[in-house]
């Protein structure tokens, strides 16, 4: 099992997953009507099924990435009264 000590929860993960699947699956009902000659059932066949493993792609790819360090700004640290982050 991966131990994820990224900056971002699980649920903003998933959320961010579905979010993104909605607009690509949206692209791809699209591109399905194109490439079929309007087939609205093939073209809702080919986004329906692709949108559940895209979410799962997409959420492990997310949480992989959250072990990478690189590019990631440390987290602002409290000022000593413990009221907010120190002013830059």
């Amino acid at each position: 099992m991966f131990v994820f000590r990224g900056l971002e929860s699980h649920p903003r993960s998933f959320l961010k997953a579905v979010s993104w699947r909605t607009v690509g699956s949206i692209d791809t009902f699209v591109l399905g009507m194109l490439f079929t000659s309007g087939n609205a059932r093939i073209a809702g066949s080919i986004a329906g099924t692709e949108v559940v493993t895209k979410i799962l792609l997409f959420y492990f790819h997310e949480r992989a990435w959250s072990l990478v360090r690189w590019g990631h700004r440390p987290a602002a640290e409290p000022d000593q009264s413990g009221e907010g982050p120190v002013a830059a």
